[in-house]
């Protein structure tokens, strides 16, 4: 056979894997089966535990293209082996996503013309128009065979090579009852099935475990030396340890798959190509399918993007956040071609306008009449839920020090029984034993050297440890990886939510006015701010949205909202059923908050009545973005001609996006002051549009557009308390040596206030701001130190700290030297951005020793955790 150049699949992914072909060997097979005779089924044993030996044993290398048998190995450091048999499937076509091939051909004309002459022969040609299609499955997902690159590839499904002009030119009208057929054919059954194993299986997994097999064989070898009573105290220790073990992994498995079965197949309403609408099973969608989205809500059976209307959806499934999401539909980029460019479509960058399997939508609004619509775009294990579950089926391996440890005890073990069998074996050859009992002798040995009840110990304390676990609400499947738990040595936290309460509590706000600060005002709902642009600010820059009635959204938009006592309407489904979605959300404050009218004559209660129609209503959104850290919304008060945009977001952002002569000179030094405090600090921002934009042009407008040359506005000010149960929990993994750091989004100073206040960094304990600058004007990037105690901006010369005197070139990498030292260090996400690309020698030493991360983009906490994680 040729040699074959290595093959990978889900090439660059973080499961990804060499690939190679193997055709079965009868010679080879009928070897290994003599082997197995001959070895008394423990060549059988070997060969279960090491699959690519299995593979190499019984078949033939050969080409991709032409196996019957695929070993696959991970290209991570652990470099696991799987094999897979590749298996055949009739279709009309190689791809999914392409157009069959025609069983009856067309001309011209329209009107079909067949060439056989018979039926026995249409038939015949009609069967060599499938093609044998070759797949195989690992882990829950199928692998078929593309041409192409001459290898395996996952079928993906509509959101990874699909543009989003695309989405609504091609895949609009949904498909027809032949493409559906054609599609489930290779995507399968729209289900996220966790086979519950049987007893038997289960019973098999956990007594072929090479400990369990090495006490069967003490076990036998005691009876035969007449050790019967120990031989039987270990037999019954094994068999309650595999039946509690069994019947605890059994159970969860049961619990694993009601949870996820739980709301998995329901009615869904579909279009088809030609406008129909059908009903059928959730467990029939596939990728293509446009779904009708009921307006009382569904829990959704695969990932779907928004083509029309816009949705409420609780993701809480997904994120642990009960916040409700308002999702829009996507965008048509090709209706508004110098506004917007065209790109691929993924559910991860376009989240806002995807509904997530498993996630419960709420509530759906729709717009002149047209029935909110959502095209999917994944199904089965491919979607966010499925991928989630997989994760839980099939777990990373771990490389922990205690299973590298364990390894090495056991082979000094086997190395000291070797030893000690063989001066046996010498020992007894020369004092002339005889042959039977050397043998019982010698192996006797090594069963006493390496202990047999070692696995019944250890599966007694496991079970012991997953029943106190399941007191709390903790399951397991995997109950070996429970012995991990006592292995770590740090916690990560977030902030708020996390440490402190969710909500919030408005402490105050200060205005800004001829860039200068005036006095902090507690209350922002007296009749002098009504019809300011500061409260216009408050009641318009949020996402919150009504639920039954009920107004709902994130915890701080809330708090700001009912702060001024306004009043927020949206339009009414009737309304909406009309209109386009031009319609805007409107807010406006309530009676009470106008001043009472004396005893007045009807025209001038009519007068009264007309001054008080003060409304605004919001036109476009402009959603918070944690990368950006801000919002935006661009909204227009009744009877004015020109629209205004409002935003709102971290003091910094905000203040570096406004006209520099609108931020006050000591903007920094009062936001410092309520930082230290532990305040949650928001900044407000303002500006008057120009009045060619019209509303259709907003509507199409690009972000950057609106978020610049803005008026600066003032300060929020929220107080955020920490939980009652903070300070203990963090007090107890302190006494337990676990060190605790937290990765927040605040800001820098509010986040170190509240790790002193809950703990995590004591009184007593410094703590060095590490201030990470890029390269800048030929200059190289650099790194600024300061004591966030001394730390003061609002001073012409802060003091900086030698960088032959910080603590990070003195001590060690070990966590005793870190209790000695008591320092501390904080960083921003810029800061640790820079460190990352530029210090890279550092990262093991700040990270070790880093407490607090503000400012932190999603992205920048996985890649602190994997930093982390790469310390020993």
């Amino acid at each position: 056979m040729e040699k074959e150049e290595k093959k990978f699949v889900n090439k660059a992914e973080e499961d990804e894997m060499e690939i190679y072909g193997y055709d079965l060997c009868r010679w080879k097979l009928v070897l290994v089966t003599v082997g197995v005779i001959c070895s008394g089924g423990f060549l059988l044993l070997l060969l279960y535990w090491m699959p690519q030996w299995r593979v190499k044993a019984t078949c033939k290398r050969t080409t991709l293209k032409d196996c019957e048998v695929v070993l696959l190995r991970t290209t991570d450091e652990f470099k696991i082996w799987f094999c897979a048999k590749v298996r055949f499937m009739p279709s009309l076509g190689a791809s999914p996503l392409q157009n069959p091939n025609p069983i009856v051909h067309k001309v011209s004309n329209g009107h079909a013309v067949h060439f056989c002459e018979s039926a026995a022969e249409e038939n015949k040609n009609d069967l060599k128009k499938y093609l044998p299609i070759r797949y195989f499955t690992h882990h829950s997902v199928k692998y078929f065979w593309n041409d192409s690159v001459q290898s395996f590839d996952v079928i993906r499904g509509l959101g990874e090579s699909t543009f989003c002009s695309s989405i609504h030119n091609e895949h609009r009208t949904g498909l027809t009852k032949e493409m559906h057929d054609y599609r489930k054919a290779f995507y399968g059954v729209n289900e996220i099935a966790v086979k519950v194993p049987s007893i038997f299986k289960l019973l098999i997994k956990e007594v072929l475990n090479p400990f369990y097999i090495f006490q069967l064989f003490s076990v036998i070898l005691w009876i035969t030396d007449e050790y019967h009573y120990y031989a039987l105290a270990i037999v019954i220790m094994s068999v309650i340890s595999i039946v509690s073990s069994l019947y605890t992994i059994r159970k969860q498995y049961v619990m694993l798959h009601d949870m996820v079965a739980a709301h998995s197949i329901v009615r869904v309403s579909v279009c088809r190509g030609n406008q129909e609408i059908e009903e059928i099973l959730s467990t029939d969608l596939v990728p293509g399918d446009i779904m009708l989205i009921p307006s009382n809500g569904t829990i959704m059976p695969c990932d779907a993007v928004l083509l029309s209307g816009t949705c409420i959806v609780n993701e809480s499934m997904l994120t642990g956040e009960s916040v409700p999401v308002t999702k829009i539909n996507l965008p048509n980029p090709s209706e508004y071609p110098k506004a917007m460019g065209d790109e691929i479509y993924s559910p991860e960058v376009h989240k806002r306008h995807t509904l997530f399997c498993g996630t419960n939508v709420i509530q759906t609004r729709f717009y002149t009449g047209e029935l909110v619509k959502a095209l999917v775009v994944r199904t089965g294990f491919s979607t966010a839920k499925g991928q989630l579950v997989r994760s839980i089926l099939y777990p990373k391996p771990t490389d922990f020090k205690l299973y590298r440890d364990a390894y090495l005890f056991l082979l000094s073990l086997v190395v000291v029984a070797g030893i000690g069998f063989l001066y046996t074996v010498v020992n007894s050859i020369l004092n002339e034993v005889p042959a039977h009992t050397i043998i019982i002798e010698s192996l006797d040995i090594i069963t006493i050297t390496v202990p047999p009840a070692l696995p019944a110990a250890m599966t007694a304390g496991i079970v012991y440890a997953q029943r106190r676990l399941k007191k709390i609400g903790i399951f397991c499947i995997s109950p070996q990886r429970i012995n991990i738990c006592g292995q770590l040595n740090l916690v990560c936290f977030d902030k708020t939510g996390t440490l402190t309460e969710d909500g919030l509590d408005l402490w105050g706000i200060q205005r800004v006015e001829n860039a200068r600060f005036l006095l902090p005002e507690e209350r922002a709902c007296s009749e002098s701010l009504l019809k300011s642009e500061f409260v216009a600010c408050m009641a318009t820059c949020h996402s919150l949205t009504k639920i039954e009635g009920v107004l709902s959204g994130d915890p701080l938009d809330l708090k700001m909202f009912e702060a001024i006592g306004w009043i927020l309407e949206e339009a009414t489904e009737e309304e909406t059923a009309l209109h386009n979605r031009i319609m805007p959300t409107v807010v406006r404050p309530s009676k009470q908050l106008f001043p009472e009218s004396k005893q007045a004559t009807n025209q001038e209660m009519e007068l009264f009545e007309l001054s008080t129609s003060y409304e605004i209503g919001i036109v476009r959104q402009f959603p918070f973005s944690s990368v950006l850290q801000r919002m935006c919304v661009i909204a227009r008060v009744l009877g004015e001609k020109r629209m205004d945009a409002y935003m709102k977001g971290a003091p910094e952002v905000i203040a570096s996006l406004c006209k520099q002569e609108t931020v006050p000179v000591d903007f920094e030094c009062v936001l410092e002051e309520y930082t230290k405090q532990g305040f949650r600090v928001i900044a407000l921002a303002h500006r008057k549009l120009e009045s060619k934009l019209t509303w259709h042009k907003v509507q199409t407008i690009n972000r950057d557009a609106i978020e610049s040359n803005m008026d600066f506005m003032g300060l929020i000010i929220m107080q955020n308390k920490l939980k009652q149960e903070t300070p203990a929990v963090l007090e107890d993994l302190h006494k337990a040596n676990i060190r605790t750091v937290m990765v927040t989004g605040d800001n820098m100073l509010t986040a170190i206030s509240v790790a002193r206040d809950c703990g995590m960094i004591l009184p007593q304990d410094k703590v060095i701001i590490a201030e990470a600058l890029p390269p800048k004007d030929g200059q190289a990037a650099r790194i600024n130190w300061h004591y966030a105690d001394t730390l003061a901006k609002c001073t012409s010369s802060s003091p900086a700290i030698n960088s032959e005197d910080i603590p990070v070139k003195l001590v060690h990498e070990s966590l005793e030297d870190l209790q000695m030292t008591k320092y501390h260090f904080a960083m921003n996400g810029k800061s640790f951005a820079v460190i990352l690309e530029h210090f890279q020698d550092l990262v093991p030493k700040l990270v070790l020793h880093g407490t607090v991360f503000a400012r932190m983009a999603p992205d920048q906490k996985t890649q602190l955790v994997e930093a982390l994680q790469n310390v020993e």
